[in-house]
């Protein structure tokens, strides 16, 4: 009689293939995040599964199209920044909240900015990624409570300055379309905000 036992210290076949199979999923997370970092903004199915070295059909088995797999890179990235974003200032005056904020802001944003980059290019090709860009300004313009004053809040058009000055569309121009430094990027925005905070 056969014995299907697997040897001493290996796993059971069945818990072998799911090993494998989660696996290749986070081998094709990574590829697309590497493509993404590389400047490839808008990769194909064929690229991802090439960088991956898995087939075609093993990149659709795990993901039904590039949607779910932008939704699970997606996942990832709220799952990081959030708690991050979310955390109560520390600066007792408006003015220092709102420089801590954006000092908070700058960090993130260059950590998401190639992800943030790639679902520009293919948002107006996904109701997904549509829906996650409104949801993403949305949660940028609620974050302004955690550092103005109910005053500069109920002000519509200071508010509004405040979440242009703060939003990753500015920082992205200044990183990204200006070629500034981080530093530079910073002194640009604390002059702007100076400016701001004085018209309050």
């Amino acid at each position: 009689m056969s014995n299907n036992r697997p040897a001493e210290g290996e796993p059971p076949a069945e818990d072998g293939r799911r090993l494998r199979s989660e696996r290749n999923r986070q081998k094709i997370v990574e590829a697309m995040l590497e493509l993404v970092h590389e400047g490839n903004y808008d990769p194909s199915v064929a690229q991802i599964a090439e960088r991956a070295e898995v087939g075609l059909r093993t990149v659709f088995r795990h993901f039904d199209d590039v949607d779910s797999l932008y939704r699970e890179i997606a996942t990832r990235m709220e799952a990081r920044i959030l708690p991050e974003v979310g955390k109560p200032l520390n600066a007792e005056a408006w003015p220092d909240r709102v420089k801590e904020l954006l000092a908070r802001r700058s960090r993130v944003f260059d950590e998401i900015m190639p992800v943030r980059i790639c679902a520009r290019v293919r948002r107006f090709r996904s109701e997904f990624l549509l829906e996650q860009h409104k949801r993403f300004v949305a949660q940028e313009t609620a974050g302004l409570a955690l550092a103005l004053p109910p005053e500069v809040l109920e002000n519509e058009s200071l508010r509004m300055a405040f979440d242009v000055a703060l939003s990753f569309d500015t920082w992205r121009r200044l990183r990204l379309d200006q070629s500034l430094s981080r530093a530079k990027a910073m002194s640009a925005l604390d002059t702007l905000l100076d400016a701001l905070i004085a018209s309050a």
